[in-house]
């Protein structure tokens, strides 16, 4: 008998017999073999499908491509009469000089879009020195990406250097934050670098092509946003990308890749290590993007405004608080749509208003006098909104004029109206008011007052005065200060011009 037989002889031998029969039985041991089968087909299915995600989840993640797709004028339908053309004057000079010089970025992606860029952006293969001696209204700026203002005419073009691809070992923060990263690189690594692939479009005016790395031109017309490379890693290298993703959504009518999508709720934590002042930037070019509705209600689907608004949760929990805020963001959106100015001053008080309520309210109930109350609630709010976004001193400046303007309209006696419209916030302060009124904060009465007074003559504004309450009050006169030894006669002079009767009986 061979060992191995031997063995399990010796083994079933030590067990009971019922278990014996089991192992020698026919039928158990096909099953145990379906068993295996069924393991090893389930092993097998979990390993295609997970080369299939792997594979799908590798396409908008890949790798820039080292030629890139050209994309003639006919296709992406941009001329270079659409383009501006100081933008088209530095492409030339630095094509003339030697170096590679294209119109990127967001640009681009308006044009094909069919939207009016608002700014345009050169990328090119001349360092910021190079470009500096090309150009003599420039100058550097910029500590963590070094780049170039080029003035023409009226116009100012951001000119930056191709960049290479990050170093992990560059200087990051803890959250992996880049700080400093100033390293050029090749075209190829700078559409790399590119946060959506929308954004990484290069268009040359001299032959009129666009220069596509990432698909970026199938991405706008299939309406994705698109992130290039590992979206959670893009994310903690800069955490205003998520920002952008709402709002270049938004604007441009894009879904975002579920793929970027994904990271952002369990990544919106990292805006709170952005400084202040650069959130506030990107928080203002969301809430003007003409979608600022859209916007916002994205930003707390995915629970980012906690670190820009904090209060907003507070704010629309009340009914009244909600309609104030959503109105206010409609009617900004239509402005901007037609192309209207708007005060971010105006926007920002609005926002803030329905918790400026609560602290006056309070602070009134604590016994504070209204005014000190007013004056300390808005100082609270806005301290409080100051570690979030770093409101700038102008337009903090504004937003309190309109919030102390309020209280004032409930004034009609007197020449308090009179004074009120002098203010040189006076618009602002009634379009905030009607605002309030058209939100059902307060009666509609009070506001149209305001608009015949505003529009009225004189005479109209004096017959809609409200009488003043109660007996008038007499102004205490003014004692006349003695006349000093030596000026007896100056004085005299003075008492018989100011006084008619000492002049008569002196004639």
């Amino acid at each position: 008998m061979p060992a191995s037989t031997a063995g399990r002889a010796s083994a079933c031998a030590r067990l009971p017999l019922q278990h014996v029969d089991l192992l020698y039985d026919p039928a158990s041991s096909r099953a145990t073999q379906r068993r295996a089968g069924r393991n090893n087909a389930t092993v097998v299915i979990r390993k295609l499908l997970r080369r299939v995600f792997r594979r799908d989840a590798a396409k908008p993640q890949a790798a820039a491509r080292s030629e890139p797709a050209v994309i003639a004028q006919i296709r992406h339908g941009i001329a270079r009469s659409r383009i501006l053309p100081a933008a088209g004057k530095v492409c030339d000079t630095l094509q003339g000089a030697g170096h590679k010089a294209y119109v990127v970025g967001g640009a681009v992606r308006d044009l094909i879009a069919g939207i009016e860029p608002k700014d345009y952006d050169v990328a090119t293969s001349a360092t910021p020195e190079q470009v500096r001696e090309l150009f003599r209204r420039s100058r550097i700026i910029g500590r963590r990406f070094r780049i170039v203002h080029v003035m023409i005419g009226g116009e100012t073009l951001e000119v930056s250097t191709f960049r290479a691809a990050h170093d992990p070992a560059g200087e990051t923060d803890v959250h992996g934050r880049v700080l400093r990263d100033n390293v050029f690189g090749s075209q190829l690594e700078d559409a790399a670098r590119r946060d959506f692939t929308v954004n990484a479009l290069y268009y040359d005016p001299s032959n009129e092509t666009v220069i596509d790395y990432h698909h970026g031109v199938a991405d706008l017309k299939q309406k994705t946003l698109r992130m290039i490379g590992d979206p959670a890693q893009r994310y903690r290298e800069d955490p205003v990308r998520m920002l952008r993703a709402v709002r270049l959504a938004a604007k441009l009518g894009l879904t975002i890749d579920p793929l970027a999508r994904a990271p952002i709720r369990e990544m919106a934590s990292l805006l709170e290590n952005v400084p202040a002042a650069r959130l506030f930037d990107e928080m203002l070019k969301l809430l003007l993007s003409g979608h600022a509705v859209e916007c916002l209600t994205q930003l707390r689907e995915d629970g980012l405004h906690h670190g820009l608004l904090p209060l907003l949760d507070v704010i629309l929990e009340q009914p009244l608080g909600q309609r104030f805020v959503w109105l206010s963001l409609e009617k900004t959106d239509a402005r901007v749509r037609d192309d209207k100015p708007v005060s971010p001053g105006f926007l920002f008080a609005t926002l803030l208003w329905h918790e400026v309520l609560a602290a006056w309210d309070k602070r009134k109930a604590a016994g504070e006098t209204p005014q000190n109350a007013l004056f300390a609630a808005m100082d609270e709010v806005l301290d409080a909104q100051a570690d979030k976004l770093a409101i700038t001193r102008r337009i903090a400046g504004d937003i309190k004029d309109i919030w102390a303007l309020q209280p004032r309209f409930a004034q009609r006696s007197g020449k308090r109206p009179l004074r009120v419209i002098e203010q040189p916030r006076f618009r602002a302060g009634y379009d905030f008011l009607r605002l309030r009124a058209e939100s059902g904060e307060i009666e509609h009465d009070e506001a149209d007052w305001w608009e015949r007074f505003a529009n009225g003559s004189q005479e109209e504004r004096q017959a809609m005065l409200v009488p003043e309450k109660g007996p008038a009050r007499k102004r205490r006169r003014r004692r006349r200060k003695p006349a000093e030894d030596g000026a007896d006669s100056g004085g005299a002079a003075s008492q018989s011009d100011s006084d008619p009767e000492t002049e008569s009986e002196s004639n």
